[in-house]
C-alpha cells in the first residue's frame, strides 16, 4: 500500500507546482505516507489533511475510512452509523448528511411525495470533483441518477470549508445509476454534481481524495495530527 500511496501523491505533488508556476505559486506541497497514516489513524469517516492554494485555483488532499455497511449506503458527507464525527478539522461532525437516515439542512434535489426507491445516503457537491485512489479494502460505489428528497449541507460546516463544499444529501435514483464493486488500487473519478454513495463494504474501505476547486475549499488548512 505504500508504494501505491507515495505513487498517487507524487502525481498530485507534480500536479501542483505545474499549475502554481504558471500562476506564481512559490512551493510544492509533500504529504508522506506516514502523515496519511497518521491522519487515517484519528476517529471519524472523511479526515482532510491538507488544502492547498495551488494559484488558480485550491487543491485538497483527504483520506477517508469507511467500516462495513451491512448493506446501508454512506455518502460522501455522510456521518458513519451512531453519529460518527466526521471533519476536516479532526473530530468536528459535518451536519451536511444523513444522520439517522434524515439528512439536515435545507431542501434540495427533486422533491416527491411518492415513495422513492434507490440507493439513501448519496450526495452530489455542487461544485467540488472528486479523484478517489482506494488505498485498502472495498465496496460497492454507486454513482449517477439524481438526488430525490435531499437536504442541503449547511453553509459554514466543515463540508463546505474543507472537505466538499455546497452539497445536496438524499437518494439517489434513475436509471443512469451505476453500482461499481472497487478494489484497493483502483481509481474512481466524479465531477461535480454527479450524485455517489458506498453500499455493500463487507469489512471496510479506505481511499484517497483528490479534490481541486476553484476556491471552494479554504486554502491553508493542515490537519491538527500533522502539527503535533
Amino acid at each position: 500500500m505504500t508504494k501505491t500511496v507515495l505513487k498517487a501523491l507524487a502525481v498530485a505533488a507534480a500536479l501542483a507546482p505545474a499549475v502554481g508556476f504558471a500562476q506564481g505559486n512559490k512551493a510544492a506541497t509533500y504529504i508522506t505516507d506516514e502523515e496519511v497514516k497518521a491522519v487515517n489513524a484519528l476517529p471519524g469517516v472523511d479526515r482532510t489533511i491538507k488544502v492547498v492554494d495551488i494559484g488558480s485555483e485550491n487543491f485538497a488532499i483527504g483520506v477517508i475510512h469507511r467500516g462495513a455497511t451491512g448493506g446501508a449506503a454512506r455518502g460522501t458527507a455522510g456521518a458513519a452509523a451512531g453519529g460518527a464525527a466526521r471533519g476536516g478539522a479532526g473530530g468536528g461532525a459535518s451536519g451536511a448528511a444523513a444522520r439517522g437516515g434524515a439528512p439536515q439542512g435545507e431542501p434540495c434535489g427533486e422533491q416527491s411525495t411518492a415513495p422513492a426507491t434507490g440507493t439513501a445516503g448519496a450526495i452530489a457537491h455542487d461544485q467540488q470533483t472528486e479523484g478517489y485512489l482506494i488505498i485498502s479494502g472495498g465496496g460497492t460505489l454507486v454513482t449517477g441518477g439524481k438526488i430525490v428528497n435531499g437536504r442541503r449541507s449547511p453553509p459554514e460546516s466543515e463540508v463546505t470549508k474543507v472537505l466538499n463544499g455546497p452539497s445536496c444529501s438524499g437518494m439517489a435514483v434513475g436509471a443512469d445509476v451505476v453500482r461499481k464493486v472497487v478494489k484497493t488500487g483502483d481509481i474512481i473519478i466524479i465531477p461535480a454534481g454527479v450524485p455517489h454513495g458506498w453500499t455493500d463494504i463487507g469489512d471496510h474501505v479506505d481511499y484517497l481524495s483528490f479534490r481541486p476547486s476553484a476556491r471552494v475549499l479554504e486554502a491553508g488548512y493542515t490537519n491538527p495530527a500533522l502539527k503535533k
